[in-house]
């Protein structure tokens, strides 16, 4: 069996009490980053083995993973932060699980894009959540898409491109559409930072910006 277990996206309390008794009980442990598991796993005085598992090494280690849980073997998959599968390493895993009839089990939990969808104050009734944008190819013809979208839109993006990525919203959505960017949520320094696709691209081209990054957007009227 398989557990896939959402971990706090920065605060190391938001964890539930379920989850930490699984990490307990499994044998082994399969983490995206061992050296940021591990951090959470010694708050919790959680000693458990552990193994890689991230997006250069899923196809490598698929089959041996799912050979060890058939004779038996209990694991936990997390992630850096948030729940698995969500902009995460977990589907390839999680198919072939269920491919083989290996029982899955996702427990609820933390994950980023809502609560910067219910901080922004857009609506949340419908919305689209698209990840991060392809860097380049297809690039232009998701964001063409996008601007016609009815629905609340989600995106996520690193500090590094924020600026740029806001330029481009600015071009295809108009420098009046309604957004908020959150980041560092969670955390010490959480901001969510609201207005028109315009204001927000000034503060952030004057203030810089550390930390994840989600972007929600007003869906077209």
């Amino acid at each position: 069996m398989i557990y896939i277990i959402p971990s706090p996206i920065g605060n190391l309390r938001d964890i539930t009490f379920r989850a930490i008794e699984i990490l307990k009980q499994v044998d082994l442990i399969l983490a995206e980053d061992t050296r940021t598991t591990i951090k959470l796993l010694n708050h919790y005085q959680i000693i458990k083995p552990l193994s890689p598992y991230h997006q250069h090494n899923e196809h490598k280690v698929l089959h041996h993973l799912t050979n060890q849980l058939l004779n038996g073997k209990k694991m936990a998959l997390l992630t850096d932060a948030g729940t698995p599968g969500i902009s995460d390493p977990a589907f390839l895993l999680v198919r072939e699980c269920i491919k083989v009839g290996i029982q899955v089990e996702c427990l609820p939990g933390a994950t980023a894009f809502v609560p910067a969808l219910i901080n922004s104050g857009l609506p949340t009734n419908r919305f689209v959540f698209e990840g991060f944008l392809p860097l380049k190819k297809g690039r232009q013809t998701l964001l063409t898409k996008l601007a016609g979208e009815e629905r609340t839109i989600v995106i996520y993006e690193s500090p590094l491109r924020l600026v740029k990525t806001l330029e481009e919203l600015v071009v295809y959505f108009g420098a009046s559409r309604q957004c908020c960017v959150s980041r560092e949520l969670t955390k010490v320094f959480e901001e969510n930072r609201r207005g028109s696709l315009e204001e927000v691209l000034h503060h952030y081209k004057e203030k810089g910006a550390k930390g994840e990054i989600v972007i929600v957007l007003k869906g077209k009227d």
